[in-house]
């Protein structure tokens, strides 16, 4: 309905002309944007309508139009509930199609508010610019519900900020122009459970200059060296982009900070004048003159004051800063460690405490409290982006942090992090490749390097130098929703895809951590978050992720210490500990968490491993220690921890931590040795010599050289299950018929942790899908994704189904998730595979129960999560590459097989650990005797460390055992099939042949 043409109710008279409402005689009439009468649908972009969100499942508030009799205008209202744990609101976007709204005629928006006297503060933002509401600024501000019953809220817009935590590279131009306006959004309060109800949104009254124009500079902080000259632009600007009408002055003044007027600077005061008609957008240039002397100092600040008229002045006063200059740890010349004791020997206890704090990127708002806290480290989790979300956004809101970090004392650089666990995958348009359990089935330790090397030429060239990976757990149950960040459930194998690590950092050393295309690693999740025990999880719904690891010490070494010492060895810089808890049975401390675990921290990794890197705490996760706050920060800290990620509660841990050090329940000592190790990876980043974004590389990123590596890794990590009659590979001129959910999902295909933290289904990001890419091969395709169209005519069938996306806890078995197809899925497979011959591809996380239809399926293909190179999996279907990829992890017949892992006493999968056919390949004759052969020439060349002629021995061991086995697998031959990838793994090649031997006869 026409915004304009709304007549005003006799309710909005009264309230219009009563006490409580002050609004000049001359004010033009309100502009309704909601009367919530219906004439607003519940809808989403790209329609105009009104929509709920939150950051789970359970923050949604749940939104109906309801018939009230005291309603403030009208006959409806807008009522909701709402028990939010992490974020939750709604929002009004207008029509992305249609333009957007011009607000700059008017004084504010208004509203009623049936308040609650809860004392809560509730958001409500606008939205400006940009392409439409869910690309546009978001200017904020709040209120208090501190009243019972309807009352009218008027906000100014000249109370809205902008929201640097949405938009922190600045959005579209920084300046609340009001000329494209695209909605607004209410952020209801966390933490009480609550119910609202709301009516008769509009905009009221006349803009004056005064409430429309804006004086900005062009940053908060100006960084200049010791001698040179900071130059603050000063800038007016106008909602609208109208000329001023009026004259704007702007008083300055240097005066106070840390810096001596006279010694190191030349003081400066003065006035600037915009005369009347000057235009939006016009600057001046405000000169601060530094001086030069001999001494070596730290850095120091110099606030330059402004005072403003006609317009409404900056936010906050800028600051010149004087760089450090002299001291020992900024001489690149000398040794880290020097560099090291150097600083930390002049650091207080609040600047080392700032150091071991990590905060979200959302929470530090525009970044000022990275200076007043003395923040070391900020992170964005899955899915905290830019926008847009673009390499240059990111580089340019890193840098705006960065710049933040220079008005410390000390100047020392901030290390961001991210979790780029399979590329850069918070990064719309970054190559994204296979999850970690594919890249375990391509047996190709040096491919698992040139991921991580791709992955960290990305990420640095967006100006992060740290990634939250590789993933080092063993995944012994599938049931685990982290499952695919896993290589696999046998250690060796994780161990052999480890030279990820030297794909992410370089050497072993850390002299390449410098590069600018090299990243700090992360080994995690430390230790034994692969052994959760099924049911052990306390945390909300989840089932097993986060739960207890019950393990034997030699269990414990063997199976899930094992990856991390490979990692020491390997030179990872820092370690994150797991949140699940670990028992080892016999050591009478029962479950304990493992960022508790000073014997594990402390004493096994850092101690007897030798890890000289810093520890870094997951999100949150000493708010699950037991105790209140301050037993959390004491014992984590003493356990070892020497970073601790709190996102949104940075201002308590500081607090809480010098608090507990001033009263000597944390030593000196420990905080010295965790600031140290922490500064030793700054230093070796190279981040004091160059702490801004080097971007050279990003012209790299999503580029055909990249996304040539990811699509090779997704063929390799295709494993061949089945493949009666020599099904695949298709031949071109076969007539395919494509069908199933993720035939032609980029989303599904990717998986979890792809731009978002949980992923999503649908076209969500640049790359291929497993359609497009046959389509590609040149194949001769008919698709219908439910199998709908007609099936006769066909040569063969290729049916793609499997899981949806989804991220730790929230993917375990038994959450809202299982290992079975879909019945969408099943109506699909049975649809195609019996009306032709079948080949069968299961895009998914971890193994799906297929045995009921195995009979019916003539090929069958565990997919994995190949990631956005849908290519790959096209060169092995149609032959362009062989199919080599083997099992992970184990297949299992069912679910009550389920933890079922390689060496168990009981092992009766439907496939075993290792499997995988080949095709384009000559499998060898002679049955046994050739295996006798291949036994004498394997030891021997396990005797003369011919590893890669070992393994080759090895493989063709396999391929002739698999041959005759066919799809006759029962427990006799997979066990010593299983077991004899384990021992090949682990070098035993001659021991290797032999349990393929034994699996032979049992065929």
């Amino acid at each position: 309905m026409p915004r304009t043409a709304l007549l005003v109710s006799a309710a909005l008279l009264t309230a219009l002309l009563s006490p409580t409402a002050s609004h000049a005689a001359d004010d033009p009439a309100p502009v309704p944007v909601d009367r919530f009468e219906g004439e607003v649908p519940f809808a989403s972009q790209p329609a105009e309508g009104i929509f709920t969100w939150g950051s789970g499942t359970d923050d949604p508030p749940a939104l109906q139009l309801t018939a009230r009799s005291d309603a403030p205008e009208g006959a409806e209202v807008l009522t909701g509930s709402y028990d939010i744990s992490g974020y939750g609101g709604f929002t009004h976007d207008y029509a992305s199609t249609e333009p957007a709204h011009d607000w700059s005629a008017r004084k504010g928006i208004r509203f009623w508010w049936d308040g609650q006297d809860n004392g809560k503060k509730v958001a409500f933002e606008i939205k400006d610019g940009g392409a439409n509401g869910e690309a546009s600024e978001l200017w904020t501000t709040s209120f208090t519900d501190d009243w019972t019953g309807w009352r009218q809220v008027e906000i100014p817009f000249t109370d809205f900020v902008y929201r640097t935590d949405y938009q922190p590279v600045g959005g579209i131009d920084h300046v609340l122009g009001l000329t494209g306006m695209w909605g607004y959004a209410v952020t209801l309060p966390v933490g009480v459970k609550g119910r609202f109800a709301m009516d008769d949104v509009e905009l009221y009254g006349r803009a004056d200059q005064s409430l429309r124009a804006n004086v900005t500079t062009d940053a908060a902080v100006y960084p200049v060296k010791e001698g040179g000259t900071a130059a603050v632009k000063v800038t007016v600007a106008t909602t609208g982009s109208a000329p001023i009408d009026d004259p704007v002055t702007v008083a300055y003044e240097t005066a106070g900070g840390t810096a001596d007027p006279g010694k190191d600077y030349t003081p400066v005061s003065g006035t600037l004048t915009f005369p009347a008609g000057t235009a939006s957008g016009t600057s001046k240039t405000i000169e601060v003159p530094t001086l030069r002397d001999k001494a070596a100092e730290s850095a120091e600040t110099v606030p330059l004051g402004l005072t403003v008229t006609g317009a409404k002045a900056p936010a906050e006063t800028p600051q010149v800063v004087v760089d450090a200059h002299g001291l020992p740890y900024l001489d690149a010349k000398l040794p880290v460690r020097k560099r090291v004791a150097d600083l930390v020997s002049r650091m207080s206890l609040a600047e080392k405490a700032g150091q071991m704090t990590q905060a979200e990127r959302g929470a530090v708002g525009d970044g000022g409290d990275i200076a007043t806290y003395a923040l070391g480290s900020l992170l964005s989790g899955g899915g905290s982006t830019p926008t847009p979300n673009t390499p240059e956004a990111w580089a340019k809101m890193i840098d705006a942090f960065q710049l933040r970090a220079r008005a410390t004392r000390f100047q020392i650089p901030l290390i961001y992090g991210v979790d780029a666990v399979h590329g850069h995958n918070n990064l719309s348009g970054a190559t994204v490749m296979p999850h970690n359990i594919g890249i375990g089935a391509t047996r190709d330790p040096r491919l698992a390097e040139q991921a991580g090397a791709v992955t960290a030429a990305e990420v640095r060239a967006t100006g992060i130098p740290w990634d939250f990976a590789p993933c080092l757990c063993v995944s012994r149950d599938e049931r685990w929703g982290r499952s695919y960040e896993s290589f696999g459930e046998d250690p060796a194998l994780v161990q052999s895809m480890e030279t990820v690590i030297q794909g992410l950092q370089g050497r072993a050393n850390g002299r390449d951590l410098s590069r600018n295309d090299k990243v700090l690693a992360t080994a995690k999740h430390f230790v034994g978050d692969g052994g959760t025990e099924y049911g052990s999880s306390t945390t909300g719904t989840y089932k097993i992720d986060q739960g207890v690891t019950k393990v034997t010490r030699q269990q414990l070494e063997a199976v899930h210490l094992a990856p991390f010492e490979t990692a020491v060895d390997r030179g990872i810089g820092t370690v994150m500990p797991s949140y699940s808890s670990l028992d080892v049975l016999g050591d009478g401390q029962g479950p304990v968490k493992m960022h508790a675990r000073a014997d594990m921290i402390n004493s096994v990794l850092k101690d007897r491993m030798g890890f000289d890197g810093f520890v870094i705490s997951d999100w949150n996760a000493i708010d699950q220690l037991p105790g209140d706050y301050a037993s959390h920060v004491r014992t984590s800290v003493d356990a070892g921890l020497d970073m601790v990620m709190v996102p949104y509660t940075y201002k308590d841990f500081t607090g809480t931590l010098v608090d507990e050090v001033k009263a000597g329940r944390i030593s000196e000592r420990r905080i010295d040795d965790a600031v140290s190790r922490i500064l030793t990876q700054k230093f070796r980043l190279g981040l004091f010599e160059h702490p801004y974004a080097d971007t050279t590389g990003a012209a790299a990123i999503g580029s055909p050289e990249h996304r040539a590596v990811a699509r090779r890794a997704a063929a390799e990590s295709q494993v061949l299950l089945k493949n009666s009659g020599g099904l695949l590979p298709l031949k071109k001129s076969e007539k395919v018929y494509v069908a199933g959910s993720d035939a032609d999902d980029i989303g599904n295909q990717s998986g979890g942790w792809t731009l978002t933290w949980q992923g999503s289904s649908g076209n969500i990001t640049p790359g291929t899908t497993i359609l497009q890419g046959m389509r590609e091969a040149g194949g001769n395709l008919t698709y219908s994704k439910d199998a709908s169209a007609p099936t006769d005519g066909y040569d063969v069938g290729v049916v793609v189904v499997g899981e949806t996306p989804y991220a730790e806890g929230v993917g375990d078995v038994g959450n809202g998730h299982s290992l079975q197809l879909s019945a969408a899925d099943r109506a699909t497979v049975d649809k195609v595979c019996a009306a032709m011959k079948c080949a069968v591809l299961i895009v998914s996380g971890r193994p799906q129960l297929i045995g009921d239809r195995l009979d019916g399926i003539d090929a069958l293909v565990a997919s994995w999560l190949p990631g956005t190179e849908g290519e790959g999996v096209a060169d092995v279907l149609y032959g362009k590459l062989p199919f080599t990829g083997q099992l992970p992890v184990t297949w299992p017949r069912s679910e009550s097989q389920l933890p079922i892992n390689v060496g168990d006493a009981s092992y009766d999968p439907q496939f075993p650990y290792g499997w995988g056919l080949t095709t384009l390949t000559r499998v060898p004759q002679g049955g046994a005797t050739t295996l006798r052969a291949l036994a004498l020439a394997a030891t021997a060349a396990e005797r003369a460390g011919a590893d890669r002629t070992g393994r080759e021995l090895v493989a063709e061991a396999r391929l002739l055992v698999q041959q005759k086995v066919g799809q006759r697998i029962t427990e006799p031959v997979a066990k010593p099939f299983a077991d004899a990838d384990h021992l090949l793994l682990t070098g035993r090649y001659g021991e290797a042949v032999q349990k393929l031997t034994e699996a032979y006869r049992a065929a």
